[in-house]
């Protein structure tokens, strides 16, 4: 019987699908491609390998053996009976979006700090005004919340800039990149915080992340800090953050949110001193993005085919 591996992902060149088609064909794989889940449906049924990121694809495949998200986030995959296929394994793609990430932060901590969003909207009004007065990443304390790909490329970027320091956080407080001035466990948040000018919150969306940056954590920051959040929305309490947006205290700069995508009615839309994306600081339109996710699913394939473990697998139970 023929193994079939489906790939539904619409932003796949043709050069990449031809990629994928003939490391397929040399394990004897059949591979199809499609622009969307639901026009995959079709091929679901027998399919043993799927390269995709909608649970749709998970729950209609009951041969399924792997399922490779071009994600880095994998939360909807995380939910009991998403997989109609017991025995199905799931990957990820972190590590691919590091670079396109980093540069968004540089983007947005360059436009708060240096008061673009105002000038912006002095200039809408056809103002001339020079006057406004700025900060820098020059000398600021840099804080990074999650030291994996993401924070990792954001220390390289920001190093440039020489701030005063680097300070990674995350759960063990072990670093082998040498990118941090130190790299310290999570449970010292708590004295660190105080010590951040810039906080870069790269964190996966688990149950030990959620809310982790609350009304209390918050506090701690100091007057004028700068909050970025390229993770997950469940990490913030919004909210909390609001009340010290509006009070003029803290500046923010959120790609993520809980709720996606962001109510009509979330009093975030006109919220002060916040820079607010639609979740485009990690997506696929970079083309070297897409070119590292096909690169890291063919490593994982030939992983997949030799009976080696997946590089890439994500443990369901943490999420990530």
């Amino acid at each position: 019987m023929q193994r079939t591996l489906v790939a539904a992902i619409r932003e796949l060149t043709r050069k990449q699908r031809e990629e994928i088609r003939r490391a397929a064909c040399a394990h004897g794989f059949e591979a199809l491609f499609f622009d969307s889940p639901e026009d995959a449906l079709p091929a679901l049924a027998d399919a043993e390998v799927v390269f995709g990121q909608s649970e749709f694809l998970a729950r209609n495949a009951p041969r399924l053996r792997w399922l490779c998200s071009p994600f880095a986030g994998v939360d909807n995959f995380l939910a009991p009976g998403v997989f109609a296929s017991a025995e199905a394994v799931l990957s990820n793609s972190s590590g691919a979006y590091g670079v396109t990430i980093a540069e968004h932060i540089v983007m947005v901590a360059l436009e708060m700090l240096r008061r673009q969003l105002d000038y912006d909207a002095i200039v809408a009004r056809r103002g001339w005004r020079r006057d406004l007065a700025v900060r820098s990443i020059h000398q600021s304390r840099v804080t990074l919340l999650g030291t994996g790909d993401i924070g990792r490329e954001a220390a390289l970027r920001l190093r440039a800039f020489r701030p005063e320091r680097i300070v990674g956080v995350n759960r063990g407080g072990r670093d082998e990149s040498g990118l941090f001035d130190r790299v310290l466990p999570r449970e010292t948040l708590d004295a660190v915080l105080p010590q951040t000018d810039i906080l870069i919150v790269s964190l996966p969306g688990t149950a030990e992340t959620r809310r982790m940056l609350d009304a209390a954590k918050l506090a701690l920051l100091p007057d004028g800090a700068l909050l970025i959040n390229v993770g997950r929305g469940s990490v913030l309490d919004e909210a909390a953050l609001e009340k010290e947006l509006r009070a003029g205290r803290l500046q923010a700069a959120l790609d993520v949110f809980e709720h996606e995508p962001l109510p009509k009615d979330s009093p975030l839309w006109d919220c002060p001193n916040l820079r607010l994306t639609p979740h485009v600081a990690g997506n696929m339109t970079l083309p070297y993005t897409v070119e590292r996710i096909v690169s890291m699913f063919l490593e994982d394939f030939e992983n997949y085919c030799a009976g080696r473990p997946l590089k890439r697998l994500v443990a369901r139970e943490k999420g990530y």
